[in-house]
């Protein structure tokens, strides 16, 4: 079984994918960031390094997929091969940070990749407000992440939400992070964990 976590930068994706894995015994497969060549650079200058970052990103996503289908395990995947393609990429072409060159040079290699790869099995998708995202950024102090523009992250909240809404490959569940600590709170997580055993198995 593959169960993948998405949302915006500071939304929980890391914290939950933690807590649900030991939860329910499943691996959990974490985003490569603090390996990643590109990602300080990127944030001193998009323009510059988006190419090289989401390149990146992409390669280790797919590698992830690969060896989550080759292990036969239950596990759990921090973040997605589709919020690069469909959010992340797409948003950075938007606002001028990648040319069209590169952007489509990129596309053609994910819809190469994403004809050998299937959907995960459910796509849980945490939705935060943007003080929710800014506030949680905040708390876990990266450094690099202190020159985030909040109108990058609202573009980003943005396409999020279009790409849930026509999202059809498979049982989505849809979290409100606002007002929810699943990390610091049981009874959060406790909903949570109701919501997911809904979802894949019926239970109440």
């Amino acid at each position: 079984m593959h169960i993948a976590i998405a949302g915006n930068i500071g939304s929980g994706k890391t914290t939950l994918t933690e807590l649900l894995g030991k939860h329910f015994n499943w691996e959990p497969h974490f985003e490569d960031v603090d390996t990643n060549p590109y990602l300080v650079s990127f944030y001193e200058d998009m323009q510059r390094w988006s190419f090289n970052l989401q390149i990146f990103f992409l390669n280790s996503r797919f590698r992830q997929i690969v060896d989550i289908r080759k292990k036969k395990k239950n596990v759990i995947q921090d973040r997605t091969i589709y919020e690069d393609a469909f959010i992340f990429a797409p948003n950075l072409h938007a606002m001028g940070l990648m040319s069209s060159r590169d952007f489509e040079n990129y596309k053609s290699l994910f819809d190469l990749m994403n004809s050998f790869i299937q959907p995960p099995d459910l796509l849980i998708y945490l939705r935060a407000s943007i003080p929710t995202l800014v506030n949680q950024i905040q708390k876990r102090g990266r450094d690099y992440e202190n020159s985030i523009r909040i109108d990058y992250l609202k573009h980003l909240n943005d396409r999020y939400e279009e790409w849930i809404t026509n999202y059809k490959d498979g049982k989505l569940l849809i979290i409100d992070i606002d007002g929810c600590n699943f990390k610091e709170k049981p009874e959060d997580l406790g909903t949570v964990i109701d919501r997911v055993n809904a979802e894949l198995f019926g239970l109440f």
